[in-house]
């Protein structure tokens, strides 16, 4: 066995711990890291807290492994906190974790990892990485339920090229029957869910707890224009939204968009949230030489499968690549809730091939 020294990115969950130990099963150096991203005064409750580090060190006491914690809570501020708000204030939904994994997991803690002579850094996510002769290929976990390649997209070679998912043949059930096997106290602990720094999992209040900016009372429109109601913040509404709109029309009414320059949500009837056009922008491809293989591009076009939601499922669609790092993409058939701020990730097969940020839909 060719022993490897492996920094593995421990949250204090199962997954994590479960990779560490196996990792060791294995014969592999393994070093555990937790990432400190908020202050814990700020992170009670949350995948962030203090109680999570504790519990990783104590798994790696168990393990015998050494751990250290890593600060990265200006960085965090600075590309994800940041971000969450700004999207928010321009009437967008924001994906913090696809921001979290490109610039402070996949980025700042890969290189704390080869800095500590590491050969790889290994996460608990759910997928798959294939080294084709030096090209790496990034793939949807064998458990479809649990993949989590939508947060990953931005992943390119040079990082595939020092990471490892020891996670992506399993399921779930499979996880913590290893992690009962290696006798692991966190083999029950249930798994975190929502935003790691929304703890509440009510990220209204934390825009308003954080003071990220203040209620201000707009309308609430039609498809037509015509003045049904009001809010008391963009913030409050996402696309697709049914419940908490504060109207009564006698019918079903839906978020169809969010109009930040004019303060204004705009509802509609359920068929008027479907849509089958978008702008994606700031491009990202696991391999760039990819879009110029045949069997994918024709006639300028790219044929994929995309999703615009992780709870989505891909569906049939045409990508057409803009000189500027944007693209059109057109599903074939319509989609529910396609939401400016999220990603549209491209497929082929189970391969991702890469994808973007939803600018705009049309």
């Amino acid at each position: 066995m060719n022993r490897k020294r492996i920094v593995v990115a421990m949250s204090g969950g199962v997954d994590s711990t479960t990779v560490a130990a196996l990792l060791k099963e294995q014969g592999h150096e393994v070093i555990g890291i937790t990432m400190q991203l908020l202050d814990y005064k700020d992170a009670e409750g949350g995948c962030c807290s203090l109680d999570h580090v504790i519990d990783a060190r104590r798994v790696a006491q168990e393990l015998d492994i050494p751990h250290y914690v890593v600060n990265f809570i200006d960085s965090f501020k600075e590309y994800v906190l940041k971000d969450y708000v700004e999207k928010y204030e321009s009437g967008k939904t924001p994906i913090p974790c696809v921001l979290c994994n490109q610039y402070v997991k996949f980025d700042l803690l890969l290189k704390r990892a080869l800095e500590l002579g590491a050969d790889y850094l290994a996460t608990g996510h759910y997928a798959k990485i294939e080294n084709n002769n030096g090209t790496y290929k990034l793939s949807k976990a064998d458990d479809e339920n649990k993949d989590q390649t939508y947060f990953l997209y931005t992943l390119k070679q040079k990082e595939l090229s020092k990471l490892m998912f020891p996670l992506g043949s399993l399921n779930k059930d499979e996880v913590r029957d290893l992690a009962r096997g290696y006798n692991l106290k966190l083999a029950d602990k249930p798994d975190s869910t929502g935003v790691c720094f929304v703890p509440s999992d009510n990220y209204r209040d934390y825009l308003v707890n954080n003071n990220a900016f203040p209620e201000k009372e707009g309308n609430i429109v039609n498809t037509e224009g015509e003045v049904l109601g009001k809010h008391k913040g963009i913030y409050y509404f996402t696309v697709g939204q049914r419940r908490g709109l504060g109207i009564a029309t006698g019918k079903p009414m839906y978020v169809v968009g969010i109009d930040s320059k004019e303060n204004r949500i705009v509802v509609g009837e359920e068929d008027k949230i479907y849509s089958s056009k978008l702008i994606a922008e700031n491009l990202s491809w696991v391999d760039r030489t990819k879009i110029d293989i045949n069997d994918l591009y024709a006639d300028g076009e790219l044929l994929v499968k995309a999703k615009v939601r992780n709870r989505h499922y891909e569906d049939d669609a045409v990508v057409r690549i803009n000189p500027n790092n944007e693209a059109d993409v057109e599903f074939i058939n319509p989609q529910r809730a396609i939401t400016p701020g999220q990603a549209v990730v491209l497929y082929k097969n189970k391969e991702v091939l890469g994808g973007g940020w939803i600018n705009r839909v049309l």
